[in-house]
């Protein structure tokens, strides 16, 4: 008889996985007032968010999504789907990966990269919503440079990475996913692997 496997992820997470919120059901009738996709197909970590905006207030009305990733980034996304409606686009802006971790009562160390694919795809669909209603004055200006072309993984990221203990390459991958799919951002990463452990720790 098989052993029972035991879950390492939270009850709240476990529910938003087996069962979640505002998937993207048909794409081709919904009609969204903004469209953000990240990622990269060929690694199997794409994620798509549309959300309604009510015009008049600025706040979003309905927010759907679809991905292909794990079941942190299922868990992820659904409970950020449910945190914005009714927020402003500008507070839905500023919502982190860290606090979609806190919503889902946390995430192993080695998964928080997971729910950064929802909050990227919220930003990109925020923008758009901008831009397709002629507000490019609101549309915020990425300031960092993307390293990782699939993954949309910046030099930012990677520098948070060195901050919270990253030292080693595998170690930098453990916590970002960079590199794991083309593997043409490896040189690159190493060189601000190099930079930012020399400049935040003299190494």
């Amino acid at each position: 008889m098989a052993n029972k496997i035991d879950w390492v992820y939270s009850e709240r997470l476990k529910e938003h996985f087996l069962n979640p919120r505002n998937i993207l059901e048909d794409e081709d009738s919904y009609q969204e007032d903004g469209k953000g996709i990240v990622g990269n197909i060929k690694c199997g970590d794409q994620m798509m968010v549309v959300i309604k905006v009510d015009k008049a207030r600025g706040i979003i009305t309905d927010c759907k999504w679809k991905t292909y990733g794990c079941a942190s980034a299922i868990a992820s996304t659904s409970i950020l789907s449910e945190m914005v409606k009714g927020m402003t686009l500008e507070d839905a802006y500023h919502i982190s990966a860290k606090d979609i971790a806190r919503e889902l009562d946390g995430l192993p160390e080695h998964k928080i990269h997971c729910s950064v694919l929802g909050d990227k795809a919220l930003r990109a669909a925020i923008n758009d919503y901008y831009r397709r209603n002629g507000m490019e004055d609101k549309i915020k200006k990425e300031e960092a440079q993307i390293v990782c072309q699939c993954l949309n993984i910046t030099d930012k990221e990677i520098e948070e990475a060195v901050l919270n203990g990253a030292r080693t390459y595998l170690e930098l991958q453990e916590r970002t996913k960079i590199g794991t799919v083309c593997g043409q951002c490896k040189e690159e990463s190493l060189d601000l692997l190099a930079k930012y452990k020399k400049e935040h720790f003299g190494e």
